[in-house]
């Protein structure tokens, strides 16, 4: 099985996610340095998984994102499929080998696709999940440009 790029990516912010205070909303650049990610890619990932329903995104100055269900109901399949869609085998012609060989061989992969699947349903994010030391957990920096204008209309 090979896992792609933006399910990796997709994996990591949803972890980085799980040490943000709860409901904080992080910013995607914040998000994308500490995992040492590309900024614009992240960006359509955390879209799709906001699509999804595993994110949740917030607009604005003081806007992010964070989770929208906890690790215990996001599973690894649910990561998977949001950013890759369905798993499912894929055949290159297969021309050469005798028909019933082909269907034999189709059934088998569709067979072992299925419990491959299966199994990634069972496996949920919180498994995964190390707690980072409180220093170097998500915290989201308050606005200057907020501060400032709050003094000013004091």
């Amino acid at each position: 099985m090979r896992m792609s790029r933006a399910s990796a990516y997709a994996i990591g912010a949803v972890l980085y996610l799980a040490d943000a205070p709860q409901g904080e909303p992080i910013p995607c650049s914040m998000i994308a340095k500490a995992g040492e990610m590309p900024e614009r890619f992240l960006l359509q990932i955390l879209r799709v998984l906001v699509n999804h329903g595993i994110l949740r995104s917030t607009r604005g100055v003081e806007g992010g994102y964070s989770l929208l269900r906890p690790l215990t109901k996001v599973t690894l399949l649910d990561i998977m499929e949001a950013v890759d869609g369905p798993l499912a085998p894929e055949f290159p012609p297969l021309n050469n080998i005798h028909e019933k060989s082909k269907t034999r061989l189709e059934d088998v992969l569709r067979k072992i696709n299925a419990e491959s699947c299966q199994s990634m349903a069972r496996v949920r994010m919180s498994e995964f999940h190390v707690p980072r030391p409180v220093k170097d957990r998500p915290k989201k920096e308050k606005n200057k440009k907020t501060k400032s204008r709050k003094r000013a209309s004091r």
